[in-house]
């Protein structure tokens, strides 16, 4: 019992509210008569890939953004690049700034509609959350405890890996969490310029005044951004070291 009392209360009440809404859904779904249009979108099969391709976009969008965040970000931690943080910082604030939308449609311009495009409109959008939590993860470690580390003789680079990443493991993963709700989310627009999502539904719901088309999107990616939300949280709370979590 006292450990159950340990465990954050998101861990065990995040799953609860998806199960409600998942529940929700299905006895909504199968007490709902559909139009031929709404029938065709909602079939499994239409449907499973619709969601698949969604959970790529986010999935490869979210894997190139820590690939170059992270690193980027311990990069500018260190005393030769520090001072190109702000600049830094800025320039990838500049994707949060600008309309989403308005972001792929520029993007359209260069690199044409599809997969690729949605991609790289998304890096570029969700790129600060894990930027900013890195540089602040890292900074926020007591300075004293890394010149402890290089006192008992660490390098710079085994004080980094072992000392400072292993206590800035919360603050990074925490952006990351937060950088994946944003591209689920986000990963909706990438129907304006020709990638599959779960935006398709909505967009058609739109187009076409088919609402329960539309509540069913909505819905689908509200249950999907939740999921990955509590998976990350997972992911967080595991790799967290003992005693700062």
């Amino acid at each position: 019992m006292s450990r159950l009392r340990r465990i954050p209360i998101d861990v065990w009440f995040e799953p609860i509210i998806i199960l409600v809404i998942g529940i929700g859904y299905i006895i909504w779904y199968r007490s709902t008569t559909f139009t031929a249009t709404e029938k065709a979108s909602l079939d499994w099969a239409n449907l499973q890939n619709t969601i698949l391709q969604h959970i790529k976009l986010t999935v490869v969008a979210t894997v190139i953004v820590v690939v170059v965040a992270i690193p980027l970000g311990i990069a500018l931690t260190r005393p030769t690049l520090k001072w190109l943080e702000p600049i830094a910082v800025n320039i990838a604030n500049i994707g949060q700034a600008a309309p989403a939308v308005g972001l792929l449609v520029l993007f359209t311009f260069w690199l044409g509609t599809g997969f690729r495009t949605a991609i790289v409109g998304l890096v570029v959008y969700a790129i600060l959350p894990i930027l900013q939590n890195t540089i602040v993860g890292l900074q926020q470690v007591d300075q004293r405890t890394i010149e402890a580390s290089r006192g008992i003789g660490f390098s710079g680079g085994r004080t980094l890996f072992q000392v400072e990443l292993p206590l800035a493991v919360p603050v990074i993963l925490n952006g990351v969490r937060t950088a994946l709700v944003i591209l689920v989310g986000t990963a909706t627009l990438s129907t304006f310029i020709g990638a599959t999502s779960l935006g398709t539904l909505i967009t058609t719901g739109v187009t076409l005044f088919l609402p329960k088309l539309l509540i069913s999107g909505a819905i689908l990616v509200g249950l999907l951004a939740l999921t990955i939300d509590w998976l990350g949280r997972l992911v967080e709370l595991a790799a967290t070291p003992r005693g700062i979590s």
